[in-house]
């Protein structure tokens, strides 16, 4: 069973959180394990992983990226090893690498401010971009669900890699 199953909604980008929020609250008051304290062990294991499943599965499906990962995930597309970025973004993001280790040899705040606008407007394009294809997943019109959750898995490891060049300024910023 999904995690959307599991909280008996659609697979979908983009959620109904306050009913994602709603059947949370209710399923954890439900499966408490508080309340099975004087059943029977067998039952007591029963409620505690239950209760362990609504929990996991909220914490993912309330998260846009972790639920984008695991969409990706049940429909196999993120294989650890296996995914590819295009050249394209690659060789942008090369330049921006290079900017990088230039920093580190010799710090340029003007530069440093530089890398971060150009890394937020690409992560912003992205987002722009692939947001009509989130908003009508999974009923598109002229693009199957296949060639959609492509576009999503691109836009994903684009985004992965961005926040690593992300993190690296951060740490630049922590030592200036």
């Amino acid at each position: 069973m999904t995690y959307f199953e599991l909280y008996n909604l659609p697979e979908s980008f983009m959620l109904d959180e306050k009913a994602l929020k709603n059947t949370y609250y209710k399923l954890s008051r439900e499966y408490h394990p508080d309340f099975y304290a004087n059943e029977p062990q067998e039952k007591q294991q029963e409620i505690l992983q239950l209760s362990t499943q609504y929990t996991n599965a909220y914490r993912t499906l309330s998260n846009p990226d972790l639920r984008m990962q695991y969409i990706l995930k049940e429909h196999g597309l993120l294989e650890e090893g296996k995914n590819e970025i295009p050249s394209d973004f690659l060789m942008e993001m090369m330049d921006i690498n290079e900017e990088l280790m230039e920093l580190e040899f010799d710090f340029d705040a003007d530069k440093f401010h530089e890398i971060g606008e150009k890394t937020s407007g690409v992560v912003a394009q992205l987002d722009n971009d692939v947001l009509p294809v989130l908003q009508r997943y999974p009923e598109l019109h002229g693009v199957t669900k296949e060639e959609a959750l492509q576009q999503i898995k691109t836009y994903y490891l684009k985004k992965k890699y961005l926040l690593r060049i992300q993190e690296t300024l951060s740490k630049f910023a922590a030592r200036s």
